[in-house]
């Protein structure tokens, strides 16, 4: 337990440094490029990188990489394990490489039908900026699943500040030139972001290299069973993630279709809400998945329970408070870190009415981000599944609700209370699940 909480501490330590650094991002390019349609845009492009990241980065590939890797690691088969471990990152490069320059050339034909709206004209050249972040960010995301899996957490921890660095730096340059339209700076933006995946990735394989696990490519083995159990795994979890970012694009659909600028104010929100969340509760997931991994490959159940009580019992003691303070304190949040110049009082206004609505959630968010890894951990990737298309079905029938039934002044309100309270349904649910695998336990 001592162990956990050394290494959460670590990790929420450099994700704290991070969302510091975060905040700092969001106060310039709140004043740079506001909250408006620019915004969007931008909000809308960068869904796309992010989606493959939950697919084949931090999602549905680590949580069903790791609990392999980490049996190999604790059987001390150090062989077999970079052996995988190279395997699947290069099948992972090699299909994000080709679905990234198919999608280029496609984002690229579309432009050149038609006429566009300036907002879509916006979003698809963001699109065709950002698409290939995607294999910047999941080779990073990989090199810090291994990482983690032999303990090592503060390399992956900072690996978010680093983007967040080189963010800043542009938004920075940016100041500089004042007569640039907005969607040249959001422009710049995007291309930083570029960048800094790339120093991501090459700073988390050179991390890799030094304990060990230097990347090569290595031809995928199909007849290796681990390999298979990975991909099979990876398969079970890419249908809840791929339908969580279904999801998540069709809540972007319909926060464009609640007013222009609702996507660009539920962006500004989630990003507070990324800062308590951020470092305890991602925090306590990335280093739980290769602590309960490290429990079911000993055979130690009990153990794996204790730890799991043990988290949440200190999560919810962070953020209860942190749910209580962002509630009530939500306007004088907004106000102090995003309103100035092109962010005026109205989006403040916008903004707070959502992030309040979403600190109501904060605590189930935080409580899942301990209940998934550990059914995954037991390469059981069918109950995150089963609880994940249950809350979108749910989630998708109150945001349509939303946007229909609410004023447009309040329907981004409706899609964040749509969003914390499938995290309390989801919680539900993850519970339910526990107390009938601890009864199945009892029983054999």
């Amino acid at each position: 337990m001592k162990r956990i909480l050394r290494n959460t501490f670590t990790v929420g330590g450099f994700t704290a440094v991070s969302r510091v650094l975060g905040l700092v991002r969001e106060m310039l390019q709140s004043r740079l490029i506001g909250a408006g349609v620019e915004q969007s845009a931008f909000t809308l492009a960068f869904a796309i990188p992010n989606m493959a990241r939950k697919l084949f980065g931090e999602g549905a590939l680590t949580a069903a990489f790791v609990p392999v890797f980490k049996g190999e690691v604790e059987r001390g088969d150090v062989e077999e394990a970079r052996r995988l471990a190279r395997m699947v990152m290069t099948t992972v490069i090699a299909v994000l490489g080709a679905a990234t320059a198919l999608a280029v050339l496609a984002v690229t034909a579309w432009m050149g039908f038609g006429a566009h709206s300036p907002r879509a004209e916006l979003t698809l050249r963001l699109v065709r900026i950002l698409l290939p972040y995607m294999v910047f960010i999941c080779g990073a995301a990989f090199g810090m699943g291994v990482l983690n899996s032999l303990g090592r957490f503060a390399e992956g921890a900072f690996m978010p500040a680093m983007l967040n660095l080189v963010w800043i730096a542009a938004l920075g340059l940016l100041c500089f030139f004042p007569g640039l339209a907005i969607t040249t700076r959001v422009a710049v933006v995007c291309w930083a972001i570029l960048l800094g995946g790339l120093a991501q990735m090459l700073f988390l394989m050179r991390c890799m290299a030094k304990r060990g696990y230097a990347f090569r490519f290595a031809l995928p083995d199909f007849s290796n069973p681990r390999f298979r159990l990975v991909w099979k795994n990876t398969f079970i979890g890419a249908v809840g993630a791929g339908a969580i970012q279904i999801n998540y694009m069709l809540d972007q659909v319909l926060a464009q279709c609640a007013a222009p600028w609702a996507a660009g104010v539920i962006g500004y929100a989630e990003r507070l809400m990324d800062l308590p969340l951020g470092v305890v509760g991602v925090a306590f997931g990335t280093v739980l998945l290769p602590t309960f991994s490290g429990f079911f490959a000993r055979e130690d159940h009990a153990g794996a329970r204790r730890a799991l009580g043990v988290s949440v019992l200190q999560m919810l003691a962070v953020m209860v408070p942190a749910s209580v303070v962002t509630f009530f304190c939500a306007p004088w949040i907004v106000e102090l870190i995003y309103e100035g110049h092109a962010f005026d009082a109205t989006a403040t206004v916008r903004v707070a009415r959502a992030l309040s609505v979403y600190g109501l959630g904060l605590s189930f968010f935080a409580i899942q981000k301990c209940m998934i890894p550990f059914f995954q951990a037991q390469k059981d990737m069918k109950t995150p599944l089963n609880v994940t298309l249950a809350t979108i079905v749910l989630n998708a029938a109150l945001n349509v609700a939303a946007v229909v039934c609410l004023p447009q002044e309040w329907r981004h309100v409706g899609l964040a209370a749509s969003t914390s309270f499938c995290s309390f349904a989801g919680c539900l649910l993850f519970a339910l699940a526990f107390i009938r695998q601890i009864r199945y336990n009892t029983r054999h």
